[in-house]
């Protein structure tokens, strides 16, 4: 196991005793931690992406427990994303209207089997997935790939475009049975980090399959990009 940086070592002892804190409460200890760092240590200068993680009681062994989902938080995560569209006629011009960054077909097709991936999220139109279909191997694995159930193959290109341009996040549950989202940047106010929160947990809770018994949401941490977790009381 990799030894702490000296920064680190004192983060975590910030953090190790505090036990599982209310949102709004863990949110303000992650935006102090940085002022607790003594002055021979230097601080961070970029604004750090704040990331929430769930451990959830699901076998994502099982098709019918793999929770997935999209959510436009309350107030965005503090980045706009550079979205791609595969369409054409109308819906092109629909998307290019929306402010998508790359619209196209085969021409963005033949791009990507080449190796470009230089977007946030892919969207399509149902009559496009001929082209982009044989794309799985390059998208799937870095969670790009276009899906009805994610809500990125829709004939509604334009409102889809505009909710990811404001900041939608998707998330997926790894092997372990954990989701990593993406809620914000640690320069938003307490409350718009608690309110993207708690809008991810409650609609998390929605997503709970039939067939998970027991405690489903087991455990939340909050952490920023150079932070340990701070756990959350769910």
């Amino acid at each position: 196991m990799a030894k702490l940086s000296k920064r680190m070592t004192h983060l975590v002892k910030q953090v190790e005793t505090l036990g599982a804190l209310p949102v709004v409460d863990a949110v303000s200890k992650l935006k102090g931690l940085e002022e607790t760092l003594p002055a021979k240590i230097k601080r961070t200068k970029f604004d750090q992406t704040v990331e929430v993680a769930v451990r959830l009681g699901v076998d994502p062994k099982q098709a019918d427990q793999i929770v997935r989902g999209s959510i436009v938080l309350p107030n965005g995560i503090g980045k706009s994303k550079t979205v791609l569209v595969f369409a054409q006629g109308a819906n092109a011009d629909a998307a290019k209207a929306a402010g998508a960054d790359y619209v196209g077909g085969k021409d963005l097709a033949d791009k990507i089997k080449a190796g470009w991936v230089d977007f946030d999220a892919a969207i399509a139109t149902p009559d496009m997935m001929g082209v982009v279909g044989p794309l799985g191997k390059v998208l799937g694995p870095r969670g790009l790939m276009p899906s009805p159930r994610a809500g990125t193959v829709t004939q509604d290109v334009a409102n889809t475009v505009r909710e990811y341009k404001a900041g939608k996040v998707e998330f997926r549950v790894d092997s372990g049975g954990n989701v990593h989202c993406v809620v914000g940047k640690l320069s938003f106010t307490p409350e718009q980090l608690s309110e993207n929160i708690e809008a991810l947990l409650k609609y998390l809770r929605s997503l709970k399959p039939a067939s998970s018994k027991g405690v489903y949401i087991r455990n939340v941490t909050v952490s920023a990009t150079f932070s340990p977790g701070i756990n959350i009381a769910a």
